[in-house]
């Protein structure tokens, strides 16, 4: 149903207006950029990054900045829509002027999934499987809701996971138990597509697809294809050079060459796009090809270095390709999160440059903005808890990392890992070795090769801080 809107035409149309509405947003303009992302989102409904998203992150900071909620007349108007799309859009539209309330989300997922907005569904499901988390009385409707939209998405790891939340809060309901054996078998055929004839020919049918969308999309394409994608693109440029899609794909094609020549002309395209267009997208651009090639630079180096140890020279290069990437970085997201400061993804790239560059007490600002975005706002905790840690503010880390923690519904992944071995350094750093062991001991018991957690246990139980090993 999705995909009447995939055309190039309409693409266009969609960037112009994402274009305009964040040039409208950074004037403070809020609500009428608001009214033009949703424009640009009715001719491309499935835009994650440059519309839903962008979207999201601005309405976020409207928030911050005292917006109003809409009102009564605008709710009224707005919880109805003749088709999926509209109604999608009528829900963003509530939920940009109130971010806060899950229902106008979930309102959002219903049309998304009636809509057939795979990428939009999967990230407002993800958004609204967090806030529910997170709530004090979370909804068993929601979460059926969650398992439904995952499902229709053949996300059938989260479609279980939602499901048995929801039986939690039901435990008396035997549809949802029967749910959950259904998407497990669907999970199992989905990963191994053999359990007929004709899953295994779509298998193998899927597979031939994927290599083929591979062999134009990874980085290391053939030489034939990326030299014929940059005469095919330097036609097109040719033709129309002030359009900038036209700038962007040369600029691109000319990156997946991967040789230092092309990577100079194509940064230097960009550039010169900045300067006569005054486009900070041009220079951002750039800026990503630059890390790429720099990061391209420090393989070669490291292939160097294995090959021959003991070179010193070897090391050297290392050592000054890996600085240029650092300076690189730290340079180009700070100027991201100058030129875009809505953008909370900025604001959590920068941030953590600067903790590499042991600028903490410029980055903890940055994570308190960047936990407000769901994809990061673990993560951020996780370095705001960090950043108190090598500041010597043990507790005050404690703190962070116990929140985070309580916030992060997976209790066995490396996520919920890194912060509990955080949070036992601190509470180590503060001498309060027995809370310490008593953490390391529990991811020890999950995990026994964890990073140095053996280590530490043996050390604490040698100081008598806990049981001694069995």
């Amino acid at each position: 149903m999705a995909e009447e809107y995939k055309d190039s035409a309409n693409s266009a149309k969609a960037q112009a207006f994402f274009e305009r509405a964040r040039e409208v947003a950074e004037s403070g303009s809020f609500d009428y950029a608001i009214d033009l992302y949703l424009e640009g989102l009715r001719c491309d409904p499935d835009a994650l990054e440059q519309g839903h998203l962008r979207l999201y992150e601005m309405a976020l900071h409207r928030q911050s900045k005292g917006g109003k909620k809409p009102s009564m007349v605008e709710r009224v108007k707005r919880l109805r829509g003749k088709t999926p799309l509209e109604q999608m859009l009528n829900a963003e539209y509530l939920f940009s002027k109130d971010p806060d309330h899950l229902p106008y989300a979930e309102a959002m997922l219903k049309a998304a999934a009636a809509g057939g907005y795979q990428r939009t569904i999967a990230w407002i499901a993800n958004l609204v499987f967090q806030a529910n988390n997170a709530s004090k009385r979370p909804s068993a409707q929601t979460y059926v809701l969650l398992k439904d939209s995952y499902k229709a998405i053949g996300q059938f790891d989260k479609a279980i996971v939602a499901c048995q939340l929801a039986s939690r809060l039901k435990p008396e309901d035997a549809e949802l138990a029967d749910e959950f054996k259904n998407l497990t078998a669907e999970l199992t055929m989905a990963r191994g597509k053999y359990d007929q004839e004709g899953d295994f020919r779509q298998s193998i049918k899927d597979r031939e697809v994927q290599e083929k969308l591979q062999s134009q999309q990874a980085v290391v394409k053939t030489e034939s294809y990326r030299v014929s994608a940059v005469e095919e693109a330097r036609r097109e440029y040719a033709a129309d050079p002030n359009l900038p899609k036209n700038i962007f794909d040369l600029a691109k094609a000319l990156s997946d060459l991967q040789d230092d020549k092309a990577d100079k002309e194509a940064i230097g395209l960009l550039e010169n796009a900045y300067k006569t267009k005054s486009d900070f997208s041009f220079k951002q651009r750039a800026g990503q090809f630059r890390m790429k090639q720099l990061r391209r630079k420090i393989r070669a180096a490291k292939a160097a270095v294995e090959a021959k140890p003991g070179d010193d020279e070897a090391k050297g290069r290392l050592s000054k390709v890996n600085a240029r990437l650092n300076s690189t970085e730290l340079e180009h997201y700070g100027l991201c999160v100058k030129n875009y400061p809505t953008d909370l993804q900025g604001k959590y790239e920068y941030g953590i440059r600067l903790v590499r560059n042991k600028k903490y007490d410029d980055a903890i600002p940055l994570f308190q903005e960047s936990l407000k975005d769901p994809r990061h706002k673990i993560s951020s905790m996780d370095k705001i808890g960090l950043c108190f840690f090598l500041k010597g503010w043990y507790a005050d880390a404690v703190d962070i990392f116990t929140q985070a923690i309580d916030a992060y519904d997976i209790k066995d992944d490396g996520v919920a890992k890194e912060l509990r071995y955080n949070l036992a350094r601190s509470y180590e750093k503060q001498d309060n070795t027995k809370k310490a062991l008593e953490i390391y001991r529990r991811i020890a018991q999950l995990d026994f090769a964890y990073k140095d957690v053996r280590q530490r246990v043996d050390k604490l139980r040698g100081k008598g801080a806990g049981p001694a090993s069995q």
